[in-house]
């Protein structure tokens, strides 16, 4: 599969790169890109949530009343979770929402994230591209230029750029990610791949 180079003003170079049929070409395995998404969500989890249980709340241990002949339900303490102000039954605890997955399963989610994206139409290949200095107006520029302006969009480079990554960073709809850490997630949660011509070569070993 081809994919046509464009330059930073919207134009045809004339150039086209190749795409890698053992990563752009797979059938897509729904299951494992569902897999690797729920697992990188759940990374992200901090786990601290916590809530006061009987024995932790703060209160008399009292018995509030005697056991029968009141004409009532039998209650212990005002620390009981069926009164207003006490504990919580089994409430949350800090724990790790953390998991493991198979590396070819992330891998074979990877690949088919990329070929969903490929099938949809949402990847676009640009030539290489640097600022002098940290400028959003011009990376708007190019986004309009490519008729992107309007879609969330990520742009991937073969080697971290500190200028685009300072121009970009303020556009809630873009992200820039380097293409050997690219994730499923990441893939998947935008409108448009916006690859870099030199980040093609590794996208195409991903």
């Amino acid at each position: 599969m081809e994919l046509a180079v464009y330059n930073i003003k919207g134009e045809d170079t004339g150039r086209k790169v190749v795409l890698n049929d053992e990563v752009f070409g797979v059938d897509v395995n729904e299951h494992a890109v569902w897999l690797d998404v729920k697992q990188f969500l759940a990374n992200r989890r901090q786990g601290t949530h916590k809530s006061k249980e009987r024995s932790e709340v703060s209160g008399s241990t009292r018995k509030l009343h005697k056991q029968k002949g009141g004409g009532g339900a039998r209650i212990g303490d005002i620390n009981s979770p069926v009164l207003v102000g006490g504990g919580r039954v089994f409430g949350p605890r800090p724990r790790s929402y953390n998991f493991k997955l198979n590396k070819k399963v992330k891998q074979l989610a990877r690949k088919s994230a990329l070929a969903s994206k490929l099938a949809d139409q949402q990847i676009m290949v640009v030539e290489n591209f640097n600022f002098e200095a940290p400028k959003t107006k011009e990376f708007v520029s190019v986004l309009n230029n490519l008729n992107l302006g309007d879609k969330k969009v990520l742009y991937v480079v073969a080697a971290p750029q500190k200028n685009v990554a300072l121009s970009l960073r303020n556009l809630p709809a873009c992200r820039m990610a380097v293409a050997a850490d690219l994730n499923t997630y990441s893939i998947l949660n935008n409108n448009m791949l916006l690859l870099s011509e030199d980040s093609v070569e590794v996208v195409n070993n991903i």
